[in-house]
């Protein structure tokens, strides 16, 4: 990075966000995280009632950890497994606390573009030179121009999930029913009961926030008899809707889909496969969503479970390499294609594999991964490593790449959900 003083943005407060900003303290970097919520993990809170697939030890950073050494946080045992609430009281809250995050990360600060200084994507001489200008919505209602020396956008994809159409556009009406589809993640037995209690609750996708909240469905009709739990998949395998089950290498994740098949067969959860959604149309009986093949089901509330994509609007006058099928830098694309690369088949990469034709610009973390849903907290960490040792002008750290990773099973290529835990959902796996 050309030496001058201008910080590094960091968009996004999240788990590889705040990573990302560890590293480049480290470096000798002055970070400024913009967080679009009103505090760090504001995402992750959202699905604070989901577990994690993979342990503690591969969701803490190594820089974040050397920061909050010292302070009095007592780390969390290391083989215990994660909610997203956990993650957010135990972990990001107490980095975020820290003085030296703390008085670089400004919150209620949503990012609504990103450009070079004084040239628009059109422009080529004296771009590598130029200082980039970030825009930012803040919480006062001013919007300002920020600008900086580089940019990591580490934003995440939570704010834009796929529509429940199964050609990638919204299925015709979505928009229209739009009052009966529920948040990705709902909390069906804490803060959004009253929502789902005696309800039709329709389910729309395979993966990891299918099965919790499926589950978690389940466990509400207990208490509420009337509750009717539908679930529908676009794939025609039973089978592979379940995932890995017993076999699966991450036990947490095989559990989910044990416990899933077993609700299913009991009758407690009505499987409809082959399910791609076509049209939703209200009705006196609530919203009837019609199957390409002309099956339909009836329901009072939707859960989209279909994963999600990243938003590149923010990103309109950066000059981009993007992979044409998974939307992720177009060296990573190929390494993780979910129809040929799990969680844990995806090699280790950094700052050369993330680069884009902008100078100094970088997207990562789930956002990296474009609509792959395989994504894992502990390459994130690996990945801002080696993008802070790239800025900080060393680049044989950045380009020694390496990766500890939970031993994995494969992943549904159903699954539009992250292997992770949904941080997509949201997740690690």
């Amino acid at each position: 990075m050309d030496s001058n003083t201008l910080p590094v943005a960091v968009i996004g407060a999240g788990p590889v966000g705040l990573a990302a900003a560890a590293h480049l303290l480290e470096r000798g970097l002055e970070p400024v995280i913009f967080e679009a919520g009103s505090s760090a993990g504001a995402a992750v809170d959202q699905w604070r009632h989901i577990r994690l697939f993979s342990p503690w030890r591969f969701n803490i950073d190594a820089a974040a950890l050397r920061l909050l050494e010292g302070t009095g946080w007592v780390p969390p045992r290391p083989t215990a497994v994660p909610f997203g609430g956990e993650l957010v009281d135990n972990y990001l809250a107490p980095l975020a606390a820290l003085p030296s995050i703390a008085s670089r990360l400004v919150a209620g600060a949503r990012v609504s573009a990103v450009t070079r200084q004084g040239m628009d994507k059109a422009h080529t001489q004296g771009r590598d030179s130029a200082a980039f200008v970030v825009r930012v919505e803040h919480a006062d209602g001013q919007t300002r121009d920020h600008t900086v020396a580089a940019v990591i956008d580490a934003s995440g994809t939570w704010s834009t999930r796929n529509p429940l159409g199964d050609s990638g556009l919204p299925a015709r009406g979505e928009m229209a029913a739009g009052h009966a589809i529920s948040p990705p993640l709902p909390d069906v037995n804490g803060r959004d009961r009253d929502a789902f209690a005696g309800r039709r609750v329709l389910v729309v996708g395979a993966g990891h926030s299918a099965a919790n909240t499926l589950i978690n469905l389940a466990e509400l009709a207990k208490s509420s008899p009337d509750t009717r739990v539908i679930w529908a998949v676009r794939g025609s395998s039973e089978a592979k809707a379940y995932g890995g089950g017993d076999a699966d290498g991450l036990p947490a994740r095989g559990q989910l889909g044990a416990r899933l098949r077993r609700l299913v067969e009991a009758g407690r959860i009505e499987l409809h496969t082959g399910f791609g959604i076509a049209a939703l149309q209200g009705c006196a009986a609530g919203t009837s969503v019609e199957a390409r093949d002309g099956r339909t089901v009836a329901a009072d509330i939707i859960v989209p479970c279909t994963g999600f994509r990243p938003d590149l609007e923010m990103l309109r006058e950066i000059r981009l390499d993007l992979d044409p099928a998974v939307e992720a830098p177009s060296e990573l694309g190929p390494l993780i294609d979910p129809e040929f690369h799990s969680c844990g088949t995806v090699a280790p990469h950094g700052a050369k594999v993330l680069a884009h034709p902008d100078k100094n610009f970088f997207i990562v973390g789930m956002k990296s991964y474009g609509r792959a849903p395989t994504f894992l907290l502990a390459t994130g960490y690996e990945q801002v490593r080696s993008v802070a040792a790239a800025l900080a002008g060393d680049h044989t750290a950045a380009d020694t790449v390496h990766l500890e990773l939970p031993e994995t099973g494969v992943c549904s290529p159903g699954a539009r959900t992250r292997c992770d835990a949904p941080l997509p959902e949201p997740s690690t796996c």
